[in-house]
């Protein structure tokens, strides 16, 4: 039956009335989805910090936390962010719908909610949903460091290859954050100059370079990220120790603390690769481990 949704499609619900929530859960359940609930929009964000759902049904009137703020929020984590969110709302005036989109919403239902109607608009968002998640895969797979920002400056997607060059150049958790406020002041210069790429430098940590691909619509920016090339340090350290291009590559990274797992995801190599070239590092510069082979890098670079 058409009717019938795939068992691992997950809608999560959020609506501060418990009548709406029992018709609602009752009537997806029998469709065929997994449904959770959340009876306000900061027990939503506890929630999806856990589990990703596959679509979100947000009431836009709440105590608390709004529908409109509950979206802002959930919009501004790039792990939710291609989620879509439809808004369910009584309220009809133009000032209200157009909110509920520039908040991040793909689409609104007035109340009181035709199940049939909803049904319908949940497959074609879920099918929307899915062919934009099958192309970053694509992407990702191909080894592309891309991501998408809207016309504010904040970060609406990114592939996870991405996510993880830009945490492991700023050396935390938390780097799409830094990039976002970074893109920000990008958006405010003029025209001309956004053509230009432009690097992303902190103290003590990689330089990221983003280049702008293209737009994707009207309001959303495609960037591809490179982490600046150190070619100038890697040529002391491979002409000193008369190391591969490679083998520079991953000592000057040694020499600025990063782990085997971080110098493999910058340099887009595996783990027991990293570890292969450890080995080799070791021998020609007559160490036995990471600290002694830093410290003599280290001493090399600023000599130089």
């Amino acid at each position: 039956m058409s009717e019938t949704a795939n068992p691992r499609d997950i809608v999560l619900i959020v609506d501060d009335s418990p009548e709406a929530l029992g018709f609602l859960t009752e009537a997806l359940e029998q469709t065929g989805f997994s449904v959770l609930i959340a009876t306000s929009g900061t027990s939503a964000l506890n929630i999806v910090d856990r589990i990703t759902p596959d679509i979100i049904l947000l009431d836009a009137v709440m105590p608390g936390l709004d529908g409109f703020e509950t979206c802002l929020k959930l919009k501004a984590n790039p792990a939710i962010s291609p989620v879509p969110v439809v808004f369910m709302t009584g309220l009809t005036e133009t000032e209200h719908v157009v909110r509920a989109l520039e908040a991040g919403g793909v689409d609104y239902l007035t109340k009181p909610i035709n199940i049939d109607e909803l049904r319908a608009r949940i497959r074609v968002h879920l099918t929307n949903a899915r062919s934009a998640q099958s192309a970053r895969v694509a992407l990702d797979a191909a080894g592309r460091h891309l991501l998408a920002v809207g016309g504010a400056g904040n970060i609406r997607w990114s592939t996870p290859q991405a996510t993880r060059l830009v945490n492991a150049a700023m050396g935390n958790d938390d780097g799409l954050d830094a990039v976002s406020t970074h893109i920000r002041t990008w958006m405010r210069t003029r025209d001309t100059a956004r053509e230009n790429p432009f690097t992303i430098r902190q103290a003590g940590q990689a330089s990221l370079q983003l280049s702008l691909l293209g737009t994707i619509g009207t309001d959303e920016y495609l960037f591809r990220l490179t982490v600046e090339n150190h070619q100038s340090d890697d040529e002391v350290l491979r002409q000193h120790f008369s190391l591969t291009h490679r083998e520079s590559e991953v000592l000057l990274w040694i020499a600025k603390g990063k782990s085997n797992r971080d110098i493999g995801e910058i340099l887009g190599l595996s783990a027991r690769t990293v570890t292969k070239h450890l080995e080799q590092i070791y021998v020609k510069l007559g160490v036995e481990n990471r600290a002694s082979a830093a410290v003599k890098a280290a001493h090399v670079l600023h000599e130089g």
